[in-house]
């Protein structure tokens, strides 16, 4: 039986759910993955926040949307990353065909991602993150669909608003600092493999995600033995974000 989409209303009433039990900032962009995976059924979602100049998906709903999120990153480009800076809604009907961001299509069709529809979530009228949907097929979102991931969008963007300014900003930087602490391990090591290799950074990626697979342990954790051993160092942490004393 195929799965259902979440109406709008119960998508509503679990976004306020989350903002009144979530204990922190990770854990509700967590749980707000997963619940915009539910709104359009047979998708992987990935949150990407940006703070400071740097991307980092902070969550998603599968592995899948991990890495869809992070190849864009090594590139530089790619939709999320274009929602983001924009503030627009990039839809790829057919991954195929696409032609946008260099290799980034060729890549995401090799990992079966055909179609994906990103959209941006601002705060205080500033595009800050993006909403990240894949789906295995082209052509897989409806207007119906996207107009319910837009919905859900304007709703998850007042929700965290709403939280942030109860937590308190710091709160949102000290949660963002280990995910961006674990971009820049990975962004060290990228850099190492590309110097001692030669080879390119998409390469250099799939150099730590092949060895992340084989011996089934995250990719920072490689990244960061791979430091210590080239380097005799641990990973230096990124700069202090903006704002902080």
């Amino acid at each position: 039986m195929d799965q259902q989409p979440l109406p709008p209303s119960a998508a509503c009433v679990e976004l306020l759910n989350l903002v009144l039990d979530s204990p922190d900032v990770t854990d509700f962009m967590h749980q707000l993955a997963v619940l915009a995976a539910a709104i359009v059924p047979a998708t992987h979602c990935g949150i990407t926040l940006h703070r400071a100049g740097q991307v980092a998906t902070v969550v998603s709903s599968d592995d899948v949307a991990t890495r869809m999120d992070e190849v864009q990153y090594t590139r530089g480009h790619g939709p999320c990353l274009e929602a983001i800076a924009r503030g627009v809604r990039v839809d790829v009907p057919d991954m195929s065909l696409e032609e946008r961001w260099g290799d980034y299509a060729g890549h995401a069709v090799s990992h079966g991602i055909l179609s994906v529809v990103s959209v941006p979530l601002s705060i205080d009228g500033h595009p800050v993150a993006a909403l990240n949907l894949y789906a295995t097929v082209p052509h897989a979102f409806t207007d119906r669909d996207v107009a319910r991931a837009e919905a859900f969008a304007g709703q998850a963007a007042t929700a965290l608003t709403i939280l942030l300014r109860h937590a308190g900003h710091t709160v949102l930087d000290d949660e963002l600092r280990e995910a961006l602490a674990t971009r820049a391990v990975i962004d060290q090591a990228l850099g190492i493999l590309m110097v001692t290799r030669r080879i390119t950074s998409h390469d250099a990626f799939e150099v730590l995600r092949h060895a992340s697979q084989t011996t089934n342990r995250k990719v920072s954790v490689i990244a960061a033995e791979l430091i210590e051993t080239m380097t005799g160092h641990a990973p230096q942490p990124p700069r202090p974000l903006a704002g902080r004393r």
